[in-house]
């Protein structure tokens, strides 16, 4: 004779959203006519390819955690909350400098989050709107209650600034967001997915593998900075990521006209002008254009850019955002939220 037991399932609110927003911006300014000491080019070629004026980049000291806990910090303060109340801590990023422990274990552990959950995620610049996703279901399915999420990126450290194709490009920053328990519904279904025929478009120059293959066989040793095929990407997003973020409205059940601000991964300003285009929003919806100030900040662009809008006035709160993410693997996530 045999019996059986049933397991017991968590249970959440049934509804999440985010409840504040902090950003972390280096101090130090990095022009346009900087840049071109490095390579061979123009203010004004960098602007019309890519909308880019100027970027931020970190000092040699400050590190991916610690502009991840600076966002974090303002992020909690603004949601009211001791770091103690966080239940988990999900950070993503590509330029953690370890591949393990996860940097979000040891942002945890300084923010006295322990002992919430914690781990990184991978998804280049899609990583921010992936985590979203990962801690708004966490929390309405019952396993967290409050979650703190994190794009943080220090892409200095892995850009090489002889390359003419990407060295204008990347730069440093952090934003953070706390999700929490909602009556309503604050974050809208995730609508996403991966193209991993085209993974080399986005890739270190070299695993760490053959780095140290070459270091063993005598050979130059090349640093595995980052490189992307940009005609290919760009076309890439163009075409492919308008028609993402147009089924994350329609998996919402809202209008365009019904946004109040539109943030997209800040990659290009052409490939956001060309999106804004394909989904016919009114121009009385505000665009982030936040690359203008801060260039491509991979994981970390989408908070960032919110924040400002935030804080800027450019984006009321309440309203509805639509967010998306795309670049390496090539992996893309988009959803509509209701802005803090």
């Amino acid at each position: 004779m045999s019996s059986t037991s049933s397991l017991v399932s968590s249970t959440g609110p049934g509804h999440a959203r985010i409840l504040s927003v902090g950003a972390f911006r280096p101090q130090r300014v990095v022009t346009n006519e900087e840049i071109c000491t490095y390579i061979e080019s123009t203010d004004e070629w960098i602007r019309q390819r890519t909308g880019i004026e100027e970027r931020r980049w970190a000092d040699a000291e400050t590190s991916v955690v610690d502009m991840a806990q600076a966002a974090s910090v303002e992020a909690v303060e603004k949601a009211g909350l001791a770091p103690s109340d966080i239940d988990a801590v999900v950070v993503a990023t590509v330029s953690h400098p370890y591949q393990t422990p996860a940097a979000a274990a040891i942002l945890a552990h300084r923010l006295g989050a322990t002992p919430a959950a914690a781990w990184d995620v991978s998804a280049g610049c899609a990583g921010f709107c992936h985590a979203l996703a990962q801690a708004s279901d966490l929390v309405r399915g019952g396993t967290a209650r409050h979650v703190l999420v994190v794009g943080a990126e220090k892409l200095t450290d892995f850009t090489d600034l002889t390359d003419r194709s990407t060295a204008f490009l990347f730069a440093d920053g952090a934003g953070a967001v706390v999700v929490g328990p909602s009556d309503v519904p604050g974050i809208g279904p995730t609508v996403w997915g991966s193209d991993g025929g085209q993974w080399e478009t986005i890739k270190n120059k070299r695993s760490w593998i053959e780095l140290r293959a070459a270091q063993e066989a005598g050979e130059e040793v090349v640093w595995p900075a980052l490189e992307q095929e940009g005609r290919q990407v760009f076309r890439w997003a163009v075409w492919q990521m308008a028609p993402v973020a147009q089924k994350a409205i329609d998996a919402a059940g809202i209008a365009v006209e019904e946004l109040s601000a539109f943030v997209p991964h800040q990659a290009n300003m052409r490939i956001i002008d060309a999106m804004v285009k394909q989904l016919g929003l009114p121009e009385s919806v505000p665009v982030a254009r936040d690359i203008a100030q801060m260039g491509n900040t991979s994981a970390a662009s989408v908070p960032l850019a919110m924040h400002r809008m935030l804080a800027e006035g450019q984006a009321p709160s309440g309203g509805l955002a639509l967010l998306i993410g795309y670049g390496a693997g090539l992996s893309y996530a988009s959803q509509v939220v209701v802005l803090p």
